[in-house]
């Protein structure tokens, strides 16, 4: 029978452990030998990507053997003997491509054969990242690398586009675990390099108070107005959220202080919680950082991190627009009691207290904008939280709080860096059968080439991709699979792969797999479906605007001045108008007409277009001239009253 669970065991994910003293010891020399060689190879290592990789991936692997148990039917808070065997051996992968670095650096895959000894290092490298993967994401993610490995294998068989040539085991491995399109593809390339250290610094504000400090001056910020509360949420969610990059970590962290205080004011527990989710899971849109997708689409497109961010301004602040009017007129439709103000920070005595927390981020984005490499950029920008955090006594950081923040970044990096390596492993599929290149005719072929028909199609892939798993894998997959098909029916790169980016992030609030929505679901204490649908309204205009800057690019602050000012405009009128409709309250309750009415205007009014926008915008004003009095205007919505709620 217990056989007979261990089995069953690896059909699920496995669990986090709560290490006692011993392995918690353990995986902190890890955690540090892992920033410690990190920063060595970003700043002054002169060593070949792949041993850097190898290197970077044999550590995760030992830190998730460590922190992660074999499956939640089995849970022990001390690794059992097998895990410690897939440490050691994890390790001596790494060993293993240091020693032979400079042979596999000048071999080429398939032309090279592989020796017998690389053959069960490359295999034992491949099962312990699935193995790995398993553990921290969940069994899909392993399915999906199956079907692909398979389909290397096995597709010689098949007729039509599907059909490659034959490929032996030997063959396959070789591009798993000795080219760069498998383990050591973009995938890993990324998430080796800036996406761990933007973690890194993330660990090392947090230590250092700065998220203390950001919600104590959102609540400065927004607490004095109708529903404070959960606007302090949103601001301090999505300061935390770009530095993060993980919708889930960030809701665990933020959620644990705000949730609560949202309930206390007056907001029910599903919604209190949907607005968590919602916000936490925009942080990775909000610029400069956008929880590293920035570095990651300047690395898969090579545009420039500076157009990228200028690109996603102003449809990040969409976002927090729409959220911040939804929970302002749920405030008023519930009528929220006003916050006391005594009872609130002073905002400049919170901005005196903490102002010196934002020269970390300006010297980051004045290092970017002026062209260093993220990863050095991020370096200088870890030295100098640790140089602020000398200007107070209570925030300083000493040997002990340094070798925290190191081991919280290798813990925050271990879920991200794992998904990764599973995503190569796809990728390797994908491109070493040639399939990569007929995705395009494949997606195209479904929807017959029609615009938006593939725009869906696209939405619903990397929904369906990104569930359950990090950003960084969610995207990069995504991108691969997709986004050819986008820019092949004429969509610009940068909206292209800014809309793959935008629904790989928003699939963490979409059920069934809403993985931040069950998270704050879990925090609240409220059902993980009602949250996970509350989140998908509340959040509706991240869901939206993906579209409308697909259609017209001056939302990107691309085109001329008054066209996108003018596009500016008609939108915030349109996610007002729909803000209002979807919560039913405008200046009073808005009838079930009054409230079809706003959605539609809000829809009109962000829809690229001068009839579209001016049909949306007078639409919301008849309906706010006639809350404001009837008299005014005959608007045939009277004999509605009787379905207002």
């Amino acid at each position: 029978m217990r056989y007979l669970t261990k089995f069953s065991g690896c059909f699920h994910a496995g669990y986090r452990r709560d290490l006692p003293r011993r392995s918690h010891y353990l995986f902190s020399v890890l955690g540090i030998g892992l920033c410690l060689f990190q920063v060595w190879s970003v700043m002054w290592g002169k060593i070949d990507p792949m041993n850097q990789m190898a290197i970077h991936l044999s550590f995760i692997l030992s830190l998730t053997f460590v922190l992660y148990g074999y499956s939640t039917k089995t849970t022990s808070s001390i690794p059992s003997k097998v895990d410690i065997v897939f440490v050691l051996l994890s390790l001596g992968l790494g060993f293993y491509f240091t020693i032979h670095a400079e042979r596999l650096a000048v071999r080429i895959p398939i032309m090279d054969s592989l020796s017998g000894v690389d053959v069960v290092f490359g295999l034992i490298f491949v099962c312990l990242s699935m193995e790995a993967a398993r553990r921290t994401i969940g069994v899909p993610i392993i399915i999906i690398v199956l079907i692909g490995i398979g389909y290397a294998l096995f597709g010689h068989h098949l007729n039509g586009l599907f059909y490659h040539r034959e490929m032996s085991p030997i063959e396959i491995l070789d591009e798993l675990a000795y080219s760069f399109n498998g383990l050591w593809g973009s995938p890993i390339s990324v998430a080796a390099s800036f996406v761990f250290m933007f973690l890194l610094f993330g660990s090392f504000l947090q230590k250092a108070g700065a998220g203390e400090f950001f919600f104590k001056l959102s609540t400065a910020l927004a607490g004095r107005s109708k529903g404070g509360a959960a606007k302090v949420t949103i601001l301090a969610s999505a300061l935390f959220g770009s530095i993060s990059g993980s919708p889930t970590a960030n809701v665990v962290t933020t959620g644990a202080f705000t949730i609560p205080v949202s309930k206390k004011s007056g907001y029910k527990a599903s919604f209190a919680a949907a607005i968590e989710a919602a916000a936490s899971t925009g942080g990775s849109i909000l610029p400069p950082i956008m929880g590293s997708s920035a570095f990651l689409m300047a690395a898969v497109t090579q545009l420039s991190y500076g157009s990228i961010v200028v690109a996603a301004i102003i449809p990040s602040i969409l976002y927090y627009i729409s959220l911040l009017t939804m929970v302002h007129f749920e405030a008023l439709r519930l009528d929220l009691p006003q916050p006391d103000k005594k009872d609130l920070p002073c905002f400049w005595d919170v901005l005196k207290e903490g102002w010196y927390y934002f020269i970390p981020l300006i010297l980051l984005i004045f290092f970017l904008i002026q062209g260093y490499s993220p990863t050095r950029t991020a370096f200088f920008a870890i030295l100098s939280v640790v140089i602020v955090s000398w200007f107070r006594k209570r925030s300083r950081m000493g040997i002990k709080e340094i070798g925290a923040a190191m081991v919280s970044g290798a813990k925050s990096s271990v879920p991200v860096t794992t998904a990764c390596a599973a995503a190569g492993l796809v990728i390797a599929g994908i491109m070493s059968t040639g399939l990569g290149g007929k995705l395009t005719s494949i997606v195209l072929g479904i929807t017959q080439g029609m615009f938006v028909p593939t725009l869906l199609l696209v939405m619903v892939i990397c929904v369906v991709l990104g569930m359950g798993m990090p950003v960084a894998a969610a995207y990069i997959l995504t991108a691969m699979l997709a986004a050819p098909a986008l820019i092949e029916l004429g969509v610009s790169t940068m909206s292209a792969h800014l809309f793959i980016v935008y629904f790989s992030i928003f699939s963490a609030i979409t059920p069934p797999v809403a993985v931040a929505a069950f998270a704050a679901a879990g925090i609240a204490g409220a059902k993980p479906n009602r949250v996970g649908l509350d989140a998908v309204r509340i959040g509706v205009v991240g869901f939206v605007v993906p579209f409308l800057f697909v259609f017209e690019p001056s939302l990107l602050l691309i085109g001329p001045t008054s066209t996108v000012i003018g596009t500016i405009f008609t939108a915030v009128f349109g996610v007002v108008s729909l803000a209002a409709g979807l919560i039913g309250w405008l200046l009073k309750r808005a009838v079930f007409v009054e409230r079809v009415i706003l959605i539609v205007c809000g829809i009109l009014a962000m829809y690229p277009g001068a009839i579209t926008d001016g049909l949306g915008i007078v639409g919301f004003l008849l309906v706010a001239i006639y809350q404001r009095n009837p008299s005014w205007i005959m608007f045939p919505l009277a004999f509605t009253k009787k379905h207002s709620q």
